[in-house]
């Protein structure tokens, strides 16, 4: 099984589990808007009545089809309350498996294996229980538990074969075989995965004989049989490429590197250790980057090359101790202990004010002849601490009003403070915006963690106020990456034009930062790009809340913007549809997009109506 840890190329497991925890038993996924479309039209029925909300096979579907782990943890709940009502083992069956899903794919492993094993003791047939039994391989396999994993694959293989179903039996014989090969068995990982690649051979799996290929080029790497992992290895990459699953074939790639190192062939081995690191960069493979960054730091230093050893190592470190989740911890960590702090001072003057009423009490009573003056005194200090106690509690609560719409949209942050919980919601038409910093690495290696936060603070502190200005929709910042949206939480019919004028300013506002010298440390450029489109909003996690948006549109603004040029606004067909009137565009070219697409794209100029101020 190939998993997320980076350990070993990542997609094709992810895949499986996606598609497992789905119960869309190794079918092609469905896009994300499909799933909550299916969602969205089945809640309707849920909301129409109270009968409805009961009802096993509406809530069953909401389980199964929600994609938000907080709102699919919701609906499973439910599911499993009203079929311990009804007496109903399959539903049982199917609100512990989704529970368990929800939990896992929000990284809960402990409480969704307990969910799991629930499951398997009512489930009603040898199909249901070889469906856990694979869904608790991948678990254990993602917490490198390997041998408990290879023990309940092996458990739900010898259930498959007694089906006709070849794709799941292949999927789970490929995923034994990686976990061999992870425990360095790897003359029992190479006949899992020939098994597995003549089934996927027969079905004509293209994507499962790419995984296969490249993970037995692995295992015949690690024997020393270089020519068969290099034909094997190359051949899983060619099909990859067709697919546009890229974070594997940086693992290919940087398994090719090894085997030209062990030919001693090290200009080859550097070349292909190169290309893993560049395609990584391009597609933000972080996990990628900093394998190939280490694979090419021992390669020079092999070669006697220190500088440039020094070099890739270097920024292997800034890969593995990334700023931003360094940064973000401190900033939450912060956070909290400030509001930590504030609540227990709160207590200790409750504590000390209680304190002073009990002795006044006490002497009112001892000394009778001053009982009406200490009484008064009494009552003037309770008064004073009401008062003090309020003002306490009215801060701490504006506190966190102000630090919750600082998190969400104003809309958002009310409907969760009134019902608890935020629906998803989709919006038909918005535009999205990602822009990134160029040399971003070089300069970063060169500053102190402290100047670095500091500067990366000032380019977006100015980019969240220009998006203030035009009422755009900051989303969230990922390293130098910075994105936002405009058309929600409130449509907006100009959404394209607002959030291209907000463009203009970032990349005018960081010229001139670098022209003029404005900041010291200050020295990147910025690339933007644009799409617009449909997406799903919503709020992500239950303790740490995260606005987010998903969907195509998403995907496709994130390619515009790989495909920009320093100081450009690249956007797609679909924004150019909304702004040609407004705006001089310059046509570029094309690009393709998932599920085979075309897309044309365009750079944008200047306004031609430079009087029209769209902002406020």
């Amino acid at each position: 099984m190939i998993n997320t840890s980076g350990s070993h190329t990542c997609t094709f497991n992810n895949w499986i589990n996606l598609v497992l925890f789905c119960l869309n038993i190794l079918l092609p996924i469905a896009s994300y808007s499909q799933d909550q479309t299916r969602a969205d039209s089945i809640e309707k029925i849920y909301n129409s009545s109270n009968k409805a909300k009961q009802d096993l096979k509406v809530l069953k579907g909401l389980a199964e089809n929600t994609i938000a782990p907080y709102m699919k943890l919701k609906f499973s709940k439910e599911l499993l309350k009203h079929a311990k009502k009804q007496d109903s083992s399959s539903y049982l069956y199917s609100g512990y498996l989704q529970k368990g899903n929800a939990l896992a794919s929000r990284g809960d492993f402990s409480d969704a294996l307990e969910s799991y094993f629930k499951a398997a003791s009512v489930a009603k047939n040898e199909k249901e229980l070889g469906l856990i039994k694979v869904t608790l391989g991948d678990v254990y396999s993602l917490t490198k538990n390997h041998d408990r994993s290879i023990n309940y694959y092996n458990e739900a293989i010898e259930i498959f074969r007694r089906t006709k179903d070849s794709l799941t039996l292949g999927s789970v014989i490929f995923n034994a075989g990686d976990g061999y090969l992870k425990n360095n068995e790897i003359d029992k990982a190479i006949s899992y995965l020939e098994e597995a690649e003549v089934i996927f051979e027969n079905i004509n799996f293209s994507l499962g004989l790419a995984y296969c290929s490249g993970t037995l080029g692995l295992a015949f790497a690690k024997l020393g049989r270089n020519e068969e992992a290099e034909k094997n290895i190359k051949q899983a990459i060619q099909t990859l490429e067709k697919e546009e699953d890229y974070s594997p074939i940086c693992e290919f790639l940087n398994g090719m590197s090894d085997i030209y190192t062990e030919k001693d062939q090290d200009s080859t081995a550097i070349e292909f250790a190169s290309l893993s690191r560049e395609l990584a960069k391009m597609y933000g493979f972080k996990n990628e980057v900093r394998e190939a960054n280490l694979k090419l730091a021992q390669l020079y230093e092999k070669t006697g090359n220190m500088s440039e050893a020094y070099y890739f190592y270097k920024e292997y470190i800034v890969y593995k101790d990334s700023v931003l989740n360094v940064s973000t911890a401190q900033n939450m960590a912060g956070l909290r202990a400030d509001y930590e702090v504030a609540q227990k001072q709160a207590e200790v003057d409750l504590l000390s004010e209680q304190r002073k009423n009990q002795q006044l009490v006490v002497i009112s009573i001892a000394i009778a002849s001053f009982l009406i003056c200490l009484l008064a005194f009494g009552l003037y200090r309770r008064n004073r601490f009401i008062k003090r106690t309020s003002a306490i509690i009215e801060k701490e609560k504006n506190r966190s009003e102000l630090l919750l719409l600082n998190i969400l949209p104003e809309e958002t942050a009310r409907e969760l403070k009134k019902n608890g919980k935020v629906r998803a919601k989709k919006f038909e038409s918005v535009t999205v915006l990602f822009a990134d910093f160029k040399r971003f690495t070089l300069v970063a290696e060169k500053l102190t963690p402290e100047r670095l936060i500091k500067t990366i603070d000032y380019y977006f502190s100015k980019f969240d106020k220009i998006m203030e200005k035009y009422d755009i929709e900051k989303i969230k910042t990922i390293g130098d990456s910075y994105m936002a949206a405009s058309g929600l939480p409130f449509p907006n019919p100009d959404h394209a034009s607002r959030i291209l004028m907000a463009a203009f300013e970032m990349i005018q506002f960081v010229k001139e930062t670098k022209e003029n010298s404005l900041y010291d440390d200050a020295d990147f450029d910025v690339r933007i790009g644009l799409n617009s489109g449909p997406v799903v909003a919503g709020v992500v996690g239950t303790k740490k809340f995260a606005y987010d948006i998903w969907g195509d549109t998403v995907n496709i603004a994130a390619r515009m913007e790989s495909h920009s040029d320093i100081g450009r606004i690249n956007i797609s067909e679909n924004t150019y549809e909304l702004i040609k009137r407004k705006f001089d565009c310059e046509y570029r070219g094309e690009v393709e997009v998932k599920n085979g697409r075309i897309l044309k794209m365009y750079y944008v100029h200047h306004a031609r109506e430079k009087e029209n101020k769209i902002a406020g």
